[in-house]
């Protein structure tokens, strides 16, 4: 009976859809013609608790966020100096808090603009490329890093200094080696391994020494002869950059070393200092991954004091920004899945641990602290697991209220003391809106909308949330975008798109940043996306299941999902496809290999192939060492699999990605021409880790043309048929 239901609002939907416009392709891959979805409003942060800063036409707006009256906080085109024509005046790489001083790149050298004075000045002039300048709290100073070394520009004299000496390219300061750069500090992070100290007298920084990790080299086609990128790059099992911690107290400019015991091999990362400055927070991590130490260095005593400890059987993850918060009342507060789910703990300067919220839902993420109330405010997804919600919750540990009301996925920055904050909301019916609410969720007005009347004016499709079930009993979210002259009585084919690694979701209630999926659909195929057991709608204990066996329940639950298919009267069961990139790509190579009678064809961009081949850091989080778990590495690696292959299989790569090594696309292709086998190969030539620019529209095409190739080759075949656009 619900299936008829379902049936006829469909057909009902599709007659109204009849009466809409298409989709064109040069509007979804070009950006021609009637824009379908604007740009939000460009907000970079809070300028205090009263006001945001906005840009706009050019130029920094400081927005009242009460009466919504703006003023120019900065002007470039009213600057009247000589510079460099590359400096982006409203995209600094720093600035002070109150704008009034801002860093600049150029040609790897530093900028100081000062607009008090309305001069620029250059601070470098050196052979080496400074990065990641980053002003003192108070805008007397500004630290960089060059050369392997940490230097320090005083900004009323504008002489730079050096604070470290013996940098290179094997040890490191203050500058991350690259794999806790993508790893554990994060991309936002841009490299920069320094903290400043609240009263900008110190700097605590991270020292890496990389000499003992593997080099891996990638190859640069450009010039007569190409060139040689050599990258340490270290493998699961191989040797991990060794790395200290040094605080350097700018006064005397010496520079303390915190004595840690390297009693087993680990990671060391993340200096979060408290509000008073007299200490910070460093976080301890076993190469295993699954034990986690807390400790707090104190200045006075120049002291390391273990304040927390975790472990658990699969892995702990590191505190990451919004996973902790230090309190200037002493101790802090950290999430932990250790209960099964995500929640919010608080850890008292005696050690004493209190659990604030609990349930089977989880929280994502620590937004603002109000201490003196006793409140924390957290996104977290308690109303359904594909919706992010924010709510507001006691110390004591009162039941969460939630303050975000329209039911979606809700992204939240607060102003400096919490008395606001901005709300970027979408859901699935919803294109995204960017909200001004105050701290209880009051709406005060809302200040961008990214659908356009074009949007409106075009039959997008139905798009649906459901429950796919497994044979285990689980039931799997999913989300589909059906076509939108969707009839029941034919059949389409279905293309999955996935992720899939641990922890990561894709059935969400989010409305698409591009409508590449609506597009596809238009096209008369139905686009899926759904989520296994270890993507976190399950809590811990999902994700943990994929602990020593990553593919095996990614592979499983995606087969479930295409059984159920086959059992809709509307689905072609002979015409279901795979599509992923990264670990995405990794799965869709598997699925092909592994699950030939779940999928019929699919696209594996940037994948790995191979677990061994990956970085020592993610891979291990879940596989552990190759000489513990030597099997299943073997199940794991796509290249196992290869013998039950069929075919059917698009394979792209750039050919510099330092991420995901092209190493991992040419030995699967190598592992099938030497079974007799094949694939189709498309490498992006200098590109890294995903395509961009003019390649990326080429990247989008090339994967629908694909798809139609597949699946309607008697339309391509056909003369006058649809194609895409070759020509931006």
């Amino acid at each position: 009976m619900k299936r008829v239901l379902f049936l006829l609002l469909v057909c009902i939907f599709s007659l109204n859809a009849a009466e809409l416009e298409k989709l064109t392709s040069e509007q979804v891959y070009l950006n021609k013609g009637d824009a379908l979805l604007r740009t939000l409003p460009v907000i970079s942060g809070w300028f205090d608790d009263a006001r945001f800063l906005e840009t706009r036409a050019g130029k920094v707006f400081l927005v009242n966020a009460r009466s919504g009256r703006s003023q120019v906080l900065l002007d470039p085109q009213a600057l009247k100096m000589k510079r460099p024509a590359n400096l982006n005046f409203i995209k600094p790489d720093d600035h002070t808090a109150d704008y009034s001083q801002l860093a600049f790149l150029d040609a790897d050298d530093i900028y100081l603009f000062q607009k008090k004075s309305g001069t620029i000045r250059r601070i470098t002039a050196t052979a080496a490329a400074e990065e990641n300048p980053t002003f003192s709290p108070d805008g007397r100073f500004l630290a960089y890093t060059a050369g392997g070394n940490l230097f320090v520009c005083d900004t009323v004299a504008g002489v730079p200094g050096q604070l470290t000496f013996d940098g290179s390219e094997e040890i490191l300061n203050g500058y991350a080696s690259w794999v806790y750069y993508e790893e554990i500090l994060g991309r936002s992070s841009r490299y920069r391994a320094f903290n400043w100290s609240p009263d900008g007298s110190r700097i605590a920084f991270l020292r890496f020494d990389q000499s003992r990790v593997p080099q891996f080299p990638l190859f640069d086609a450009a010039g007569t002869y190409g060139r040689l990128e050599m990258q340490r790059y270290p493998k699961p099992g191989f040797p991990n950059p060794v790395v200290k911690i040094g605080v350097i107290d700018l006064a005397g400019r010496h520079t303390d070393w915190i004595a840690f015991p390297a009693k087993v091999d680990h990671y060391l990362t993340f200096l979060d200092w408290t509000p008073d400055g007299k200490s910070f927070f460093l976080q301890w991590l076993n190469r295993g991954q699954d034990e986690l130490h807390v400790y707090e260095y104190t200045l006075t005593d120049k002291k390391l004091r273990r304040v927390y400890r975790e472990k658990q059987k699969a892995w702990v993850d590191f505190l990451g920004s919004g996973d902790f918060q230090p309190l200037a009342g002493g101790g802090f507060l950290l999430l932990s899945s250790k209960s099964g789910w995500n929640h919010l703990y608080r850890v008292y300067a005696n050690g004493m641990e209190k659990m604030i919220t609990s349930g089977k839902w989880s929280v994502s993420r620590i937004e603002f602290v109000d201490e003196k109330k006793r409140l924390a405010f957290v996104s977290a997804d308690k109303e359904d697991s594909t919706r992010t919600d924010l709510y507001r919750v006691s110390f004591i540990g009162a039941s969460p209220q939630r303050l975000t009301r329209l039911d979606g996925t809700h992204g939240v920055t607060f102003s400096k003391a919490g008395s606001y904050f901005l709300d970027r909301f979408s859901s699935l019916q919803q294109p995204a809106i960017l909200r001004l609410c105050t701290r209880d969720g009051g709406v005060l007005r809302r200040l961008g909308e990214s659908a356009t009347p074009a949007l409106r004016r075009v039959a997008l499709g139905k798009v649906e949330m459901f429950k796919i079930p497994t044979a285990d009993g689980l039931q799997l979210p999913a989300v589909w975008y059906l076509p939108p002259d969707f009839n029941a009585e034919k059949q389409y084919p279905v293309v999955l798109s996935v992720y899939g690694g641990p922890g990561r979701r894709s059935a969400k209630d989010v409305f698409p940043r591009r409508l590449d999926d609506y597009f596809l659909a238009q096209q008369g195929i139905i686009v899926l996306k759904v989520d296994h057991r270890g993507s976190g709608h399950f809590g811990k204990q999902g994700m943990a299941a994929m602990h020593r066996c990553l593919g095996k329940w990614e592979i499983a639950d995606y087969s479930s999902a295409t059984a159920y298919l086959r059992g809709l009267p509307f689905v072609d069961g002979k015409k279901i496809g795979i599509s992923g990139g990264s670990y995405g790509g990794y799965v869709a190579a598997l699925a092909l290999a592994a699950a030939p009678d779940s999928f019929a064809c699919g696209i594996a961009d940037f994948a790995v192939s191979d677990w061994s081949l990956y970085d020592s850091v993610y891979t291990e989080k879940f596989m552990d060492l190759p000489t513990e778990n030597p099997e299943g590495y073997r199940q794991a690696s796509v290249l196992t699999h290869l013998p039950t292959y069929r075919g059917g299989l698009r394979l792209t790569h750039g050919s510099m990605d330092d991420n995901v090594h092209m190493q991992n696309t040419l030995l699967l292709l190598n592992g099938l021409l030497d079974l007799g086998k094949t694939a189709e190969l498309m490498v992006y030539p200098g590109e890294r880790h995903g395509v961009r620019g003019i390649k990326a529209t080429e990247f989008r095409k090339a994967a629908l043309d694909f798809w139609l190739r597949k699946f309607f080759p008697e339309r391509c075949a056909a003369p006058g048929a649809e194609t895409v656009p070759d020509k931006s």
